[in-house]
């Protein structure tokens, strides 16, 4: 899950100019666009730190279990989404937190979804990373994520364009377990799913190897190791719940991502003559609303700038950030590819790892839980097509240790 490479003397000027533009971003912002849009560029920058600081991957942590039966980072997510649910469902089962509206993301299920999550599997293990993966390996230094990142914009516009039609095709409603089974009911069903997750892990992880994976071995001191890394992953588990319920606070709806790049996408395309507003994608009122202002109005741009701001300056602290423009033919390819399957898929299934699987299954939704299963279908697939791309190349990249 993670890869040894000998960390660079830490240097503190950058981080110290990042977190400065974060802080000063977040007064700006507040000033033009509302104090809480201000205060998630900061929420985005700790997400970024957590993620990069805790190695915590998606994308690894299933292609691990895929490929060798190690559940460390599996179970680490159940942990995450048993924090999640328990903060999430009375919030959302009285409509209100802290005096703000709050909702959840609760998506209808039907082909759309299953098709997008499969893809989006598929394109996490070729593409490198999830949606959150993304952004932090990328802010962390990774160059060929920049090339992920990219196409997975480009996926995203694509796949706003096709919307229409792939919503036209049968679904069900959504449906929310806080609705159905009450506030109690809901997290007692959730924890028990989470529970019977970890625990087919522990036996598959013994059934192979005969004993659980031990966490690695940190000999920083304390301190040390809360400015640069590597954090506990159970810490991280914990930190990204606690910062998913801040979100919730202070947006009033949960954590994502993707809409965001479908934004970017959408704008460059109008930039360059191209028209959007046709789209069913972008008649919902909200993304109608979006496409007319400006990105830093948006909750899901703000923060993910944040992310990507603070993982840089995570990997400034951690001596790790050291770029590799010397990108294979293979792996280069495999970014665009799997950088165009996670950007459709995303649009297709109603969000990503994040959108969908943690923010989803923290909102209640049956959708998320579906997302689970497609998407994992999808990266065993894609744990099979990867070694037409890679041939130990990804190794070498420093800033790609959970991806």
């Amino acid at each position: 899950m993670s890869t040894t490479t000998a960390a660079a003397p830490v240097a503190y000027r950058v981080p110290l100019i990042a977190t400065a533009a974060i802080v000063l971003g977040a007064l700006l912002i507040g000033v033009f666009f509302g104090a809480n849009t201000g205060l998630l560029l900061i929420v985005g920058g700790l997400l970024g730190m957590v993620l990069y600081h805790a190695a915590f991957g998606f994308t690894s942590a299933w292609r691990v279990f895929i490929k060798e039966r190690r559940g460390r980072g599996l179970r680490a997510q159940m942990v995450m989404l048993a924090l999640a649910v328990v903060l999430f469902f009375p919030a959302l089962g009285a409509g209100t937190l802290f005096g703000t509206p709050v909702s959840g993301f609760v998506s209808p299920i039907g082909i759309s979804v299953l098709f997008g999550a499969f893809l989006f599997g598929v394109g996490m293990q070729l593409g490198g990373g999830c949606a959150s993966g993304t952004l932090f390996t990328a802010g962390g230094g990774n160059a060929r994520m920049l090339i992920t990142l990219l196409f997975f914009i480009v996926g995203s516009v694509i796949g706003s364009a096709h919307f229409g039609w792939w919503q036209s095709l049968p679904s069900f409603d959504p449906i929310s377990l806080v609705d159905i089974a009450g506030v109690s009911g809901g997290i007692a069903v959730s924890l028990i799913l989470f529970a019977a997750i970890a625990a087919f892990t522990v036996v598959m992880e013994r059934k192979r190897h005969g004993q659980l994976e031990a966490a690695p071995a940190v000999t920083k001191p304390s301190a040390e190791r809360w400015l640069s890394g590597p954090w506990p992953l159970l810490a991280g588990a914990v930190a990204l719940a606690l910062l998913n319920f801040a979100t919730l606070a202070l947006a009033g709806r949960p954590w994502g991502i993707t809409s965001a790049f479908a934004l970017w996408g959408a704008k460059v395309y109008e930039l360059f003559g191209g028209s959007v507003g046709g789209w069913s994608y972008w008649q919902t009122p909200g993304n109608a609303a979006a496409l007319q202002s400006s990105i830093w109005s948006d909750i899901t741009t703000v923060m993910n700038v944040g992310i990507m701001l603070g993982a840089l300056v995570a990997a400034h602290l951690a001596g790790r950030f050291a770029p590799n423009f010397r990108i294979p033919l293979r792996s280069g390819a495999a970014a665009v590819i799997g950088g165009l399957m996670l950007g459709y898929g995303a649009r297709l299934a109603f969000g990503c790892n994040i959108g969908a699987y943690f923010s989803g299954i923290a909102s209640g939704s049956l959708h998320g839980w579906v997302w689970l299963v497609a998407a994992f279908a999808g990266n065993m697939v894609g744990v099979k097509l990867r070694p037409l791309f890679f041939t130990g190349e990804a190794a070498r990249q420093p800033a790609a240790k959970s991806c």
